[in-house]
């Protein structure tokens, strides 16, 4: 879980920016709602896709899945974070505030679902009881570390493109006041 939300949630972003401040902008694409919409989609496809027991255990097995699975982690984790960084258009920043703020909440649900697990959703075998931890407290300790991290990052991401809006005089005052 550790190595998941680090490539999401900070190399994802290191990139975004980095790519950002060499000029890299994306307010020229078409249809940027569109592709707003499109991105998020398949960054919460790829999540939650990625837990699903039977690709989470080809994952742990298999080399050729955990790579895939890394890869997929950052790919859409980059172009989520290119979308906060590489747009300042209204719309664009618009609609990745929204977006922002849905990959908080799917992050935080699936975080929830490892919490409120009765049980391994996963193999035993595949539970290894980091840092002491028994496996089933292990699977909520992930659930537990995606939830949070979701909350700071994900969240402080939609309320800093809200921010940056707000900073751009989108919050004027009515002039009937």
């Amino acid at each position: 879980m550790l190595l998941h939300l680090g490539v999401v949630a900070l190399a994802a972003p290191l990139l975004a920016m980095g790519l950002a401040r060499s000029g890299v902008r994306l307010d020229g694409l078409p249809y940027i709602r569109v592709w707003t919409f499109l991105v998020f989609t398949a960054e919460m496809l790829v999540v939650w896709g990625w837990h699903a027991p039977l690709l989470h255990e080809a994952a742990a097995i298999h080399v050729w899945a955990f790579v895939a699975q890394q890869f997929s982690f950052l790919a859409v984790g980059l172009a989520v974070w290119l979308l906060g960084f590489a747009i300042q258009s209204r719309h664009g920043t618009v609609a990745a505030m929204f977006g922002f703020f849905l990959t908080f909440v799917h992050m935080t649900m699936l975080g929830v679902v490892l919490i409120m697990a009765p049980k391994l959703i996963y193999p035993a075998e595949l539970c290894l009881g980091a840092f002491g931890f028994a496996q089933l407290e292990d699977q909520r300790f992930g659930g537990i570390l995606m939830a949070a991290w979701s909350g700071v990052v994900y969240l402080g991401g939609a309320v800093a493109l809200g921010a940056r809006l707000l900073a751009e005089g989108g919050g004027e005052a009515d002039s009937r006041s």
